[in-house]
């Protein structure tokens, strides 16, 4: 790559200063997982807050099942960013030679609930029932882990299906496929208000572990390092955005209007967002943060010990944190 991570940061602290050259928006391609929710609010932001058509883009948004769906399609060129990703995928894919970037961290705890069938009361009730995550080698797995082993549940104790987005984990929930269920918010609010168990926060046992970023092709980023930038600082301005409270009826006007949701349930998880500090608010990316989702996989036999978690990010085109 040959440049420095101090060179890499100034020039896109450059490039943040000047908009897209004057005239048609420039149109990026940018995926999310499932049906819309909680995790791409500041997507939802930037898009209804004007934040990244004042820099000159607009944004085709489209739906994948699942985060792995997404990276195939940013190695094949259908897609330009994937937003809200989760972070075990990629590590994955650029382990087994995928040219991808995290170009930022966006939630930097997880947000999710793990909900249980209401005759389920405690963790260690879940031996022998199965439970809906997202994928084989997903985010959710991971977490899942970390909330199941205190409880003395190890891999077998329990069976796993697989489904990439919230709403199919919640609609498996309510059929009864699955006695419990990763779920992220609002989802995770309305079945607690329809009486599922909640067996407790994933933020709770795993701080340090952090949920999503916006994933690259360093082909696609390296050839068009104005429009990362431009998408970047719209997106960092919509955090910012999001975290002053006096945006909060327009914060949450702007998730309804895209989620469908009522009200008191994305009242609910705009408090929850704040009150977890989901959003990473400062937009440079830190390698710390991803070599503890790595470090968790490598304890798990699941990445080889010798990965670089610097192999993750193209210093041409992200903006990294001091650490």
């Amino acid at each position: 790559m040959g440049w420095s991570f101090l060179r890499a940061g100034s020039l896109a602290l450059a490039m943040a200063v000047a908009p897209l050259a004057a005239g048609a928006a420039t149109t990026v391609t940018v995926g999310a997982v499932g049906a819309a929710s909680a995790a791409p609010w500041a997507l939802y932001i930037g898009m209804d807050e004007g934040f990244f058509a004042a820099r000159g883009l607009e944004i085709d948004l489209i739906y994948g099942p699942s985060v792995g769906t997404l990276i195939q399609q940013l190695t094949a060129g259908s897609l330009d960013i994937a937003n809200s990703a989760g972070l075990v995928d990629p590590i994955y894919a650029v382990e087994h030679g995928a040219a991808l970037a995290v170009v930022r961290i966006e939630g930097q705890v997880p947000p999710y609930a793990l909900l249980a069938d209401r005759k389920i009361k405690t963790i260690a009730e879940l031996r022998g029932k199965t439970v809906s995550i997202d994928e084989t080698t997903g985010i959710t797995r991971t977490y899942l882990e970390r909330m199941l082993e205190p409880a003395g549940l190890k891999r077998g104790d329990y069976d796993l299906i697989y489904q990439g987005a919230t709403s199919a984990r919640f609609a498996a929930l309510q059929s009864g496929s699955a006695q419990a269920a990763m779920l992220n918010p609002p989802a995770s609010f309305a079945g607690i208000g329809m009486g599922y168990t909640n067996l407790g926060y994933v933020v709770d046992y795993a701080k340090d572990l952090p949920f999503a970023g916006s994933i690259v092709a360093t082909a696609w980023a390296d050839a068009h390092k104005e429009l990362v930038t431009a998408y970047l600082d719209g997106f960092n301005k919509s955090v910012a955005w999001f975290g002053d409270p006096a945006n909060r009826d327009k914060a949450m006007a702007d998730l309804i209007r895209h989620t469908k949701q009522q009200p008191d349930m994305v009242a609910m998880t705009y408090d929850f967002f704040r009150k977890i500090g989901y959003f990473e608010p400062s937009g440079k990316v830190s390698l710390k943060l991803i070599g503890n989702i790595v470090a968790a996989l490598q304890a798990q036999g699941a990445v080889d010990k010798s990965f670089d978690p610097k192999r993750l990010v193209d210093p041409r085109v992200s903006v990294p944190a001091p650490e």
